[in-house]
């Protein structure tokens, strides 16, 4: 007996985000908590454990060291026992690591538990793209991305005012505020690695919350994808590792990922110094005014991203706002204009953020998106570590943060060069969407 129905793919599509993308985006936040929440425990830790600041800048960003190594074969691992499995094991691990992280003696000590953080961590965000990849067609995922990565601002919009409350309010069993910061954002990810278990689903067709008409749509639509990827770019799953365009793509994620952590490791402390008579805790209420921004902007522009299916200029040209904003800021030590350009800045970045990785997925099919995106952003995380240790290591060559600026204003102006110049045949387009929530008059059999 055939069976006719129109179907509604934008419901499809709403229905598929508010099962999966509010779980992921919670990881994301509990994700990015544990790696930056290091910013705010500088504000004590440091003089506590007499950490220079080029000790810090590498301390923070050895972090992206050992995340570099284990990431893509983190990737190839998730791709293969699922992420449900996977992911468990990574939550569960980086947050014991984090635990004892409260517990350190010396900055050796630290060192080594950041290097276990990157080690246990590696995978999770990539991870996490590759993912999506597998439940939302190439036309609605800048949006969902945008929407799953507005947990990195969400994170800093609570990881600030709860960190440097917990630094001024605990200090049980005779224990520093910053040992207790520590060992408290460190138990949520050790919980959501057993949740995860229960609640993740690793593909389409295992999802009991789905009709068999849902299902078979939405397979149908990413096998043609899948297809039409492969029928266009025959490499193999290794061969993305000498693939000139992930090449490109990665260098572009690494001037992205430099100036976006020299900048928000080293909030706190410029913010602390624009005025001596901040708390700790009105520190942290002060820095989550740029990430609101960031929210929005990042939300809007992805948004508009998807509907106009223009990829380059929406990931390229907002970060060009922070090179303006960063140099704008050196020039200043008032702290509203100090604010200002930081708020600048930020939007730029996560302006970036939200439809970036629309670009490998464009012309990587989904086994070597495993590997391609895992390089990517591995390779690009290793910003993660030149940000933080130039700012670092130039403000103790010079005892200011403007030389970092500038060093960090040079990577968002070349990252914008570098994303305009992407060859628009890299990018595989596809149709927009012609009307938001329209229904669409595919039949299914």
């Amino acid at each position: 007996m055939t069976n006719n129905l129109l179907f509604d793919e934008e419901r499809l599509m709403a229905k598929l985000r508010w099962r999966i993308v509010p779980y992921i985006f919670l990881l994301y936040i509990v994700a990015m908590m544990d790696r930056v929440n290091i910013s705010f425990a500088a504000l004590e830790m440091n003089k506590a454990l007499a950490i220079s600041s080029t000790a810090f800048g590498t301390i923070a960003g050895i972090f992206f060291i050992a995340y570099f190594f284990f990431e893509i074969p983190s990737n190839v691992i998730m791709h293969k026992v699922g992420a449900r499995i996977w992911m468990a094991r990574i939550l569960f691990t980086w947050g014991l690591v984090t635990v004892f992280t409260g517990f350190v003696q010396d900055a050796t000590q630290f060192g080594i538990l950041r290097v276990l953080l990157g080690v246990a961590e590696a995978g999770f965000y990539p991870g996490m793209i590759l993912y999506m990849t597998y439940w939302f067609p190439a036309r609605h995922l800048a949006r969902t991305i945008a929407i799953f990565m507005t947990g990195m601002a969400f994170n800093n919009i609570l990881v600030g005012p709860i960190s440097t409350w917990i630094m001024d309010n605990i200090q049980w069993l005779q224990m520093a505020g910053w040992r207790w910061l520590f060992i408290l954002e460190g138990i949520p990810a050790v919980i959501l690695g057993i949740t995860t278990l229960y609640y993740l689903i690793d593909r389409p067709e295992q999802a009991k919350f789905l009709t068999k008409e849902e299902k078979e749509w939405l397979l149908t639509e990413l096998k043609n994808e899948h297809e039409a990827k492969l029928a266009k770019i025959k490499i193999s799953k290794w061969e993305a590792l000498k693939d000139l365009r992930v090449w490109h793509l990665s260098i572009i994620f690494f001037g992205y990922v430099s100036t976006m952590y020299g900048l928000s490791m080293w909030m706190p402390q410029i913010i602390k110094a624009l005025s001596k008579t901040l708390t700790n805790t009105q520190v942290g209420l002060i820095s989550t005014i740029p990430y609101i921004f960031g929210v929005i902007a990042m939300i809007l522009v992805a948004r508009h991203s998807d509907k106009t299916m223009e990829r380059r200029y929406h990931i390229g040209l907002p970060i060009s706002s922070a090179f303006v904003g960063l140099i704008a800021l050196t020039m200043t030590t008032d702290i509203f204009w100090s604010m200002l350009w930081i708020i600048v800045s930020i939007i730029g970045i996560y302006s970036f953020a939200g439809s970036f990785w629309t670009l490998p997925s464009a012309f990587l099919s989904e086994g070597t998106a495993a590997v391609g995106i895992a390089m990517i952003n591995s390779i690009g995380n290793l910003g993660g570590f030149a940000g933080p240790y130039v700012v670092g290591y130039l403000k103790d060559l010079t005892n200011s943060t403007s030389g970092g600026m500038y060093f960090l204003a040079c990577w968002a102006l070349l990252t914008t060069l570098l994303t305009i110049a992407i060859p628009k045949k890299l990018i595989t387009t596809h149709k927009p969407v012609e009307a938001a929530n329209k229904v669409d008059t595919t039949v299914i059999v």
